[in-house]
């Protein structure tokens, strides 16, 4: 049952679908729990039965496709997947390491709040995302 507020999904455009999805986000996806259930041209849907979520990503208009993602810009400047334990931010690491994406800070103690463990990475067009573990339950603004 979905929760108020709850992710329901997370919609991406991406510069280059094909190539992203198969360099970056099927190996992340897969990783977190996520299985490819629609595969289109212009769009595909990857849902976690477990979170009950989905990641839809979309091939960019070519005309605007050459427009690079500015993080401090209005818009979009990260999203975080949760981990439920240390060694999954970890094993997470590693897999970026492997498929050679871009890790911006490899997984740390961050000073946000007791126990923030996490690793922060973009993929191909330079979206941030991070994977955090926080042995808390109340919630975090970052």
């Amino acid at each position: 049952m979905a929760a108020l507020g709850m992710m329901n999904h997370l919609a991406l455009t991406l510069s280059d679908l094909k190539t992203s999805e198969t360099v970056f986000y099927q190996p992340v996806l897969e990783f977190l729990g996520y299985r490819k259930l629609e595969d289109g041209e212009e769009m595909t849907l990857w849902w976690s039965e477990r979170v009950g979520a989905a990641v839809n990503l979309w091939q960019a208009d070519p005309e605007l496709a050459s427009i690079r993602h500015q993080r401090y810009a209005p818009g979009f400047h990260h999203f975080a997947f949760s981990a439920e334990n240390r060694e999954q931010v970890d094993r997470l690491h590693d897999r970026l390491r492997e498929i050679g994406a871009k890790v911006l800070d490899p997984p740390a103690d961050y000073p946000y709040m007791p126990g923030y463990y996490a690793v922060f990475f973009a993929d191909p067009d330079g979206l941030k995302f991070e994977f955090v573990y926080i042995p808390q339950t109340r919630p975090l603004v970052a």
